[in-house]
């Protein structure tokens, strides 16, 4: 009979596209290095298209609420003659925003005031 190996490991998890493109944009973060869309096609191999939508998403309070800045990127004389356009690039702050609930303080404050005055 022919022994087979069993994976003491378990499933393979594969991770999420976002994921993927949030790691590699806080390392380039921490290296102070900032991604155009190619670039991050070229390293994660998904197209820039999907990775700019990822980083939008990025923003939103259910994904994290990470601080995504894009620039210009500065360009030289051969490359405007190409007629490309401009070049955004982008960076990941791992900072994240916190929702201030300001709101909710007020209307305590305001409802113990009235109750103390109709009493």
């Amino acid at each position: 009979m022919r022994r087979t190996k069993q994976n003491d490991q378990g499933p393979v998890v594969l991770r999420r596209q976002r994921e993927v493109i949030r790691d590699v944009m806080l390392s380039a973060g921490q290296c102070a290095t900032w991604l155009t869309l190619d670039e991050l096609a070229k390293l994660t191999l998904y197209p820039p298209a999907s990775i700019s939508a990822q980083l939008r998403h990025m923003r939103k309070p259910r994904n994290g609420s990470y601080t995504v800045v894009k620039r210009c990127r500065t360009t030289n004389k051969a490359m405007r003659a190409e007629g490309s356009g401009a070049v955004w690039e982008y960076s990941v702050m791992q900072e994240r925003r916190v929702p201030v609930r300001k709101t909710v303080r007020r209307r305590r404050k305001v409802r113990a005031a009235l109750q103390a005055v109709s009493c």
